[in-house]
């Protein structure tokens, strides 16, 4: 079981979890800091730089064993797509096990 943490940040509550010996943080909860009714906003716009996407894209490459190479293409060719947000949802969705 994920051990729970919190701190507050501007007045947001963020929330870390814990699970063996990996730290793991909201971005949800971090996105909120900037815009408490839309984070998800915020997330769109930072999933859509060029280095955020080759930081998951050498993650996936490292970490993920079910990597499916023709998504992580789509992500570097497409980020500048206006419905990319949309596709992005879309397909780490359907990369969920």
């Amino acid at each position: 079981m994920a051990k729970q943490e919190k701190i507050i940040v501007k007045g947001t509550e963020i929330i870390f979890f814990k699970k063996e010996q990996e730290d793991y943080i909201s971005l949800t909860d971090i996105a909120k800091t900037r815009d408490a009714e839309n984070p998800s906003q915020i997330i769109s716009l930072w999933m859509r730089t060029y280095s955020t996407i080759e930081y998951l894209g050498l993650w996936e490459m490292l970490f993920n064993p079910i990597l499916n190479p023709t998504f992580m293409r789509g992500l570097r060719l497409n980020r500048q797509n206006r419905i990319f947000g949309c596709r992005l949802k879309n397909g780490l969705t359907k990369q969920m096990p």
